[in-house]
């Protein structure tokens, strides 16, 4: 048996593409599946990333947060040290 794979731009295609699928000859059966949600990993320990940290990183990439900033190692330092 193979395998095909699609890519549908808008989620209010899938419904018509998958449809569209059943109709050719020869397919036996059509599956919908989200896109999994990107997880970093760490080599080294071989864990992932917990949701709490990559809510994190995402709301930084994506402009929701702009982090923190320090102006030098010292102040850096200190507000660590006051956690």
């Amino acid at each position: 048996m193979a395998t095909l794979v699609l890519q549908v731009p808008d989620e209010s295609l899938v419904s018509k593409v998958k449809h569209a699928c059943k109709m050719l000859r020869g397919v036996t059966s059509v599956k919908v599946q989200k896109p999994a949600k990107p997880r970093l990993y760490d080599p080294e320990t071989g864990e992932y990333l917990n949701d709490k940290t990559m809510k994190a990183i995402e709301d930084v990439r994506s402009g929701k947060d702009k982090g923190t900033t320090y102006s030098s190692f010292e102040e850096s330092e200190k507000a660590m040290r006051a956690l």
